[in-house]
């Protein structure tokens, strides 16, 4: 079951939240460290993540599960969020370049079918980031923050849904050592917990970033179902086409980034 949005806007309105934004904000720059003219799309709650892109993609759309309400985002400007059904996004087959999922795959129930919508509205060899709970990790043990709820995940558990929905996995990068305590020295400390934990116990992770690229090569004809929502109109000028095709994305190839000292 989904958090309620209110819950999440709270926990991210509180310093505990603005510390874990701001440490998973650095890592995900430094995947998509160059979205210029790109659509990115955040399902779940992944709003106070796409700020980061806001500036620099071509669109960025917040869609967030009927089941767990929405909040207007952005705060100022055109709005840019819509509510959804987990399994039938409002959007035409490879029409977006980038999918961020946060607070997403923790608590869908049909995760096969969650990935292969996300696998369908790629574009070929779109990117897609997962964010979720590490089931080794201390913030899944506290349901005082979102990352404690819903179902957490091993990275091989993560490898194989995105493997068995046509995606390669490209990297991993572990985050949130600090454990999750509202504690008046812990945004002082957590440049340190990040830096020692990714380097001597990385399996402890609160929250797990892994990258996949989808597998375009193995496409295969798919029933598309009719949209359950109208059009957004933030995403009508997504292009089915490819617009950047001297663009080479990276390679697929598993790795791990730890932080620099």
């Amino acid at each position: 079951m989904y958090d309620d949005v209110s819950h999440l806007r709270d926990f991210y309105a509180s310093p505990l939240g603005q510390l874990a934004r701001r440490i998973i904000d650095h890592r995900l720059r430094a995947r998509w460290d160059d979205v210029s003219g790109l659509d990115i799309v955040g399902l779940g709650y992944a709003a106070p993540y796409l700020r980061a892109f806001s500036a620099e993609a071509r669109t960025t759309a917040a869609l967030m599960p009927y089941r767990q309400g929405a909040v207007q985002w952005p705060s100022e400007g055109p709005f840019r969020a819509a509510l959804v059904s987990d399994t039938e996004l409002p959007m035409r087959d490879k029409s977006v370049d980038c999918v961020l999922v946060v607070h997403g795959l923790e608590h869908v129930d049909a995760r096969h079918d969650y990935l292969r919508e996300i696998w369908r509205v790629l574009m070929p060899q779109g990117r897609l980031i997962l964010v979720a709970p590490n089931r080794r990790g201390a913030w899944a043990r506290f349901e005082s923050t979102p990352f404690g709820h819903g179902r957490p995940y091993s990275l091989r558990q993560i490898e194989d849904l995105l493997r068995d929905a046509l995606f390669e996995p490209a990297g991993v990068t572990p985050c949130l050592f600090a454990p999750p305590l509202r504690a008046r020295y812990l945004p002082f400390a957590a440049s340190g917990w990040e830096r020692v934990g990714a380097r001597l116990w990385p399996a402890f992770a609160g929250v797990l970033i892994v990258e996949a690229v989808k597998m375009a090569y193995a496409e295969v004809r798919v029933s598309v179902k009719k949209p359950a929502f109208g059009a957004i109109p933030a995403l009508n000028g997504l292009s089915p086409a490819r617009r950047h095709p001297d663009r080479k994305p990276r390679s697929p190839g598993l790795h791990v980034e730890l932080p620099a000292d």
